[in-house]
């Protein structure tokens, strides 16, 4: 078996054996192919794609190629949940102790953020004490203890896809579906979740921009799972806005406890509570999706799910009277409001402004290197469908640079205010599986 041989199959729109692609991944991590060639396999793939065989087999190639964590420790299903990653995408702080206030497990692992989106890890980084990594042994037991934890996503799951990722950054490959498909379910499925849930954000926030492409990859992905032996369920949800009021690490966790104290704002609870819904379900606390939404509302109404998150900042090391007062979580030196320059409706926020935005007065990183700053975000006064007037407070930004100029620029440019009221937003566009 030749590496050029394959390349040329796929370039003519061929599809590969389990074993050849195998042998495409095992080679590779052994450097034995060279990254040459396998820029111009990833290129074949962006031009030709995968079928859904294909596409299963690089998945469990990526999964093979490290550690894969065994869960069977914990007592019940459990019950994943992963987001394609969005601006203002607090939902796992609030997801993880509801799902857990209902009898559901989830052992969650979560990334840090980068560029425009954020990461769950560095915001619960941002309540003193917390600790985002642990033993295994600690992680499960925590997990029977409690119903959850959440930690940082261990370096040995899944080194084929970070080393394939890297070459796509640089090479223009990362636009596939397939390729994006194999990448988040192999993580998945190497982090030894029994179902998984995925949310799929489409706008100008994620990295699918319309509606009909992240439809296109949730139903690749649930194809994966379900092929692998792992139910899956897919949901497209909107990030054509950045998604609640808050953006940044201590700010969104200030806005999680607002939405588990049943005070969040329409469109995150809304989502939230779908989301967590359809893992409860999956999980089989509920028979079917509408009792679920209900019991997991009534979770929050009744208190038991802030208790959780207080119980989950306790065992992971945290500063659990931030539940409580989160005035203690850290706060910016400086606070700039910008105004709205004409009267209208706010007709779009360009999510992905505010996000670089958020970036570039300390909240995010450029680089993996870059460190964060937790007190740093936005927070947005005016939503899409808001009348507004010339001078009213569109957004806050929080921050401690001393030149956020060209932040502010940014967002200003993100809010298009017009005459026309918009059309109500859609916050479910589709559920798959």
């Amino acid at each position: 078996m030749r590496m050029v041989d394959l390349i040329i199959s796929k370039k003519r729109g061929q599809a590969l054996s389990k074993d050849e692609i195998n042998f495409i991944i095992e080679r590779y991590m052994a450097g034995e192919i060279p990254d040459y060639q396998m820029s111009a396999f990833l290129m074949a793939v962006c031009f030709r794609g995968m079928n859904r065989d294909e596409t299963a087999a690089l998945t469990m190639a990526l999964v093979n190629s490290g550690e894969k964590i065994d869960l069977s420790p914990i007592e019940g299903i459990k019950v994943d949940k992963h987001s394609s990653g969005g601006v203002g995408d607090k939902l796992s702080l609030v997801i993880v102790p509801l799902c857990a206030s209902v009898g559901i497990p989830v052992a969650k692992m979560s990334g840090r953020g980068l560029g425009h989106t954020g990461g769950t890890v560095d915001k619960l980084e941002s309540i003193k004490g917390f600790r985002t990594e642990m033993s295994r042994e600690e992680f499960i037991s925590n997990v029977n203890k409690s119903g959850m934890a959440l930690v940082g996503q261990s370096a040995n799951l899944t080194p084929a896809d970070k080393k394939l990722y890297a070459l796509r950054d640089v090479t223009g490959t990362v636009d596939s579906i397939p390729l994006i498909a194999a990448s988040i379910m192999s993580k998945k499925i190497a982090a030894g979740a029994d179902r998984i849930v995925l949310d799929v954000k489409a706008g100008s926030g994620a990295f699918m921009k319309t509606v009909e492409e992240a439809e296109e990859l949730a139903n690749v992905m649930v194809g994966i799972g379900n092929s692998l032996g792992k139910k899956t369920v897919a949901l497209v949800t909107d990030m054509s806005q950045p998604l609640g009021r808050e953006v940044g690490n201590a700010n969104e966790v200030r806005e999680a406890i607002e939405i588990l104290q049943g005070m969040g704002m329409e469109d995150v609870t809304t989502i939230a509570l779908t989301v967590a819904a359809h893992m409860a379900v999956l999980g089989e606390a509920f028979a079917e999706f509408d009792s679920a939404y209900e019991g997991l509302l009534d979770a929050i109404k009744s208190g038991r799910a802030l208790s959780k998150f207080r119980e989950l900042v306790t065992l992971q090391g945290g500063d659990a009277s931030v539940v409580d007062n989160p005035d203690l979580l850290p706060r910016a030196a400086r606070h700039i409001d910008v105004m709205a320059p004409q009267d209208g409706y706010v007709f779009s926020i360009d999510a992905e402004k505010i996000g670089v935005a958020a970036m570039l007065l300390g909240a995010g990183r450029k680089t993996k290197e870059d460190s964060i700053d937790h007190s740093a975000g936005i927070t947005l006064h005016a939503k899409t469908g808001k009348k507004v007037s010339r001078g009213d407070v569109l957004l806050t930004l929080h921050t401690n640079v001393s030149d956020w100029s060209e932040a502010e620029k940014l967002a200003l440019e993100a809010y298009v205010i017009s005459p026309e009221k918009p059309a109500p937003i859609t916050y479910i566009h589709k559920v798959i599986g």
